[in-house]
């Protein structure tokens, strides 16, 4: 009886604290903790269609840019209209400007062909930037920051990973590799994409500029004339970086003279050369190579064996003293020196190799005989410092979540490149739109799509030079990916961002002849 008394009691008192309990005041408890972001269940699956959207900002030239990034996929269909891949991208939006009709909108593809479009995306024009030192070398701890020289305080940029590369992925794999891998089979497909992009993002009046990198320009180059031919979609200008031969017959003697200017400029960077050239700044020694090389040496390889042995020694000398290879090497080579010997000799005697995309990177081989490196220095290095920061970027900032790798090259052979034809399309689209404007953009370094043969595609892309007054080209102190260097990085992104204005017709101004 006393013990059901005094549970009554403790009942009473546990009511009349809890009456006494305010309304408004809630007794506090420990919030849960929170949930960790995991991945969704079979994500190593792509979904061929979603995205995730953050919202950010970065200041560029001072000014601080607010902007939207959407991070996802879009299907590619078939011509029955079943999804047959999926092809990621990353898409930054200024968030502040109201007029997209009057917003550039810029288009970005790196190379390979097997390249996700990683490189100029957190390396070159995008708001985010990797962490490397100023020339472009690896650090730790890997991360990103924001990038000061970005162009999208001007422009809008769309960054897109071509099937294989990235997170994107074949979805039906009962079609073809030949579907999505060769040089017209790639510029169709992508062509389509793009076409999707700008349906479903409402920028059919915007002004629109393609930039491709490396394999990317030959793209960009088929991509011109296919937007317009296929999709009526019509460009204000084409950016090609480091670009390749876009089908640009330069066999025989001209590739065989062709290749000093860079051999030269490589040579002048690794001290390489005898002190009367040595000691002129690379900008003023290079033209008197260039003279060299177009009204000497490529006439007389065009000689080919029936060169006078005296003439041939004559130049021979003169090669040597340009490239900084022993006139030996050059007379053993008739005048011609292979790229891959020249990668492993320059530097044989300090027992470094230099690299191919970047000849300021330096190589260690097994040995120091041989006639080609045994690996590409600055690939190597570029992995190294991209592969990490692009991971954390995607995952953790973007929100992007996922189990699939994301592949730097993804597997894309074989490669069918027999319908490249893509100088004579960026002609034919630059002839049928007054409007389109080229420039091109070529580091000095560069021993895989060097900047002399550069220049060579932009004198013979119109034959008929009615077109010149449209093609440029600069050059910087770095390699392939010239923004690299911290110095070229900022002036590189302004030539992008002037080349932008100055192609922009004034309101009203007809595209006409």
């Amino acid at each position: 009886m006393k013990k059901t008394a005094l549970m009554v009691f403790l009942c009473c008192m546990a009511i009349a604290q809890s009456n006494a309990q305010p309304k408004n005041n809630p007794p506090k408890e420990t919030p849960p903790p929170p949930k960790e972001e995991k991945p969704a269940a079979g994500s190593r699956v792509l979904n061929p269609d979603q995205n995730v959207v953050t919202e950010n900002a970065v200041t560029i030239k001072g000014q601080r840019v607010p902007y939207r990034a959407t991070t996802g996929t879009i299907p590619v269909w078939d011509e029955d209209g079943k999804v047959i891949a999926g092809v990621f991208y990353t898409y930054y939006e200024r968030s502040d400007v109201k007029d997209k009709a009057a917003r550039p909108l810029v288009i970005s593809f790196n190379g390979g062909p097997g390249s996700a479009s990683v490189w100029m995306h957190i390396a070159y024009t995008g708001p985010r930037l990797l962490n490397i030192d100023d020339e472009g070398y690896p650090v730790q701890p890997y991360g990103y920051k924001e990038n000061p020289y970005s162009i999208l305080d001007v422009a809008d940029i769309v960054y897109v990973d071509p099937v294989n590369t990235g997170f994107s992925r074949i979805i039906d794999k009962n079609v073809p590799a030949t579907k999505f891998f060769g040089t017209r089979a790639d510029i169709k497909y992508l062509g389509e994409w793009i076409n999707t992009f700008v349906n479903r993002n409402n920028r059919w009046a915007s002004p629109k500029y393609l930039i491709g990198e490396s394999y990317g320009t030959t793209r960009v180059s088929g991509l011109a004339l296919e937007l317009q031919n296929a999709h009526w979609m019509y460009l204000n200008g084409v950016i090609l970086v480091s670009p390749t031969d876009l089908d640009i017959e330069r066999d025989g003697p001209v590739s065989g003279a062709n290749r000093l200017p860079y051999f030269a400029a490589t040579a002048w960077f690794h001290k390489k050369l005898e002190s009367s050239l040595q000691q002129k700044d690379l900008t003023n020694m290079l033209p008197e190579v260039e003279e060299f090389t177009v009204n000497e040496l490529l006439p007389a390889l065009a000689k080919g064996g029936f060169l006078e042995e005296s003439k041939k020694k004559a130049l021979a000398a003169k090669v040597a003293r340009y490239s900084g290879i022993s006139e030996e090497v050059v007379l053993r080579n008739n005048l011609v020196l292979p790229i891959d010997l020249f990668w492993k000799e320059l530097m044989r005697d300090k027992g470094f190799t230099v690299g191919r995309l970047d000849s300021r990177y330096l190589g260690v081989d097994r040995s120091d005989g041989g006639n080609s490196p045994d690996f590409n220095a600055e690939l190597t290095s570029w992995l190294h410092s991209f592969t990490p920061p692009i991971n954390m970027y995607l995952r953790d900032e973007l929100k992007y979540k996922t189990d699939l790798k994301y592949n730097m090259f993804g597997s894309v052979y074989p490669w069918d490149r027999t319908q490249d034809r893509t100088g004579e399309n960026l002609r034919q689209a630059m002839a049928q739109n007054p409007w389109l404007k080229v420039m091109i953009q070529s580091g000095y370094y560069d021993g895989a799509c060097d900047y002399f043969n550069a220049k060579y595609s932009m004198w013979n892309i119109d034959p008929s030079g009615k077109l010149k007054n449209r093609l440029s080209f600069v050059g910087y102190r770095s390699g392939h990916m010239m923004y690299l260097r911290k110095a070229d990085l900022e002036t590189s992104n302004e030539d992008v961002r002037k080349f932008i204005k100055a192609s922009l017709p004034q309101a009203g101004q007809p595209a006409k002849y």
